[in-house]
């Protein structure tokens, strides 16, 4: 299972929110790249990096920090929040994003969505699927939609999905940990998905059980950054693999 961590982006540093709400903002350090570059230094070739401002206002705004960490690590980046527009998704990857997540969007303009399946393919776009009570939310989870979560993965498995983040925001940013019957049952209904758990995550032993589960990937934002898991657990647990 691969270990992606989260660098979420608000007036360029590097914050952590808890359900999605801006207000419960947390500055853990006004410099990104130094945050990247440490992750790089334990053996960590993925990042999971959030765009909050694009997120709020529908379009790319921190791909200054997606180049500068592109280009000074060999990270490899999945980039999101805000993108809307084919100029948005062009900027991201001219950025050094090596794949894009697409939440909002996917729901909003899926025509828009599914031509990028189609034009990039599915090792390059990731299907945000943010979930609240099995129902998707939106726009930087701000809204929600009518939206089942499981019926939305498998209808756009069949337009080429491979890999899909999913988050349950009531256990984003709240160290409770995170939702194993949710993927339990995504994994078995949504049948071959590339599934990244994202949300919850409060303890190191957490994620050999997601593992099991069968993610491909796990994302992990604030058990890092308030050291209840360290990098050099992470560090390890590459090394085992």
């Amino acid at each position: 299972m691969r270990i992606i961590p989260a660098i979420d982006i608000i007036d360029g540093k590097c914050v952590r929110l808890s359900k999605g709400d801006y207000d419960t903002k947390i500055i853990y350090n006004e410099n990104p790249l130094e945050v990247a570059k440490s992750f790089e230094a334990h053996g960590i070739e993925y990042l999971h990096l959030v765009d909050l401002d694009g997120a709020k206002s529908s379009k790319i705004v921190n791909y200054k920090i997606l180049e500068k960490i592109a280009t000074q690590t060999s990270l490899q980046i999945d980039f999101g929040g805000g993108l809307k527009s084919d100029d948005d998704l062009k900027i991201a990857f001219e950025s050094g994003a090596s794949q894009i997540t697409g939440g909002s969007i996917a729901v909003k303009n899926r025509a828009i969505f599914e031509k990028w399946i189609s034009e990039y393919g599915s090792e390059k776009i990731i299907l945000g699927a943010d979930a609240k009570d099995e129902k998707i939310a939106v726009s930087g989870w701000l809204e929600d939609s009518n939206e089942d979560l499981i019926p939305f993965i498998q209808e756009y498995q069949t337009k080429g999905i491979q890999y899909v983040i999913c988050t349950d925001i009531a256990k984003d940013g709240m160290l409770q940990g995170p939702s194993f019957d949710l993927y339990k049952k995504i994994l078995a209904e949504a049948n071959g998905v590339k599934l990244i758990a994202s949300g919850g995550i409060s303890t190191f032993d957490e994620l050999p059980k997601l593992a099991e589960l069968g993610c491909e990937g796990t994302i992990i934002g604030k058990a890092i950054y308030e050291g209840r898991i360290t990098l050099k657990q992470l560090e390890d647990y590459i090394i085992k693999k």
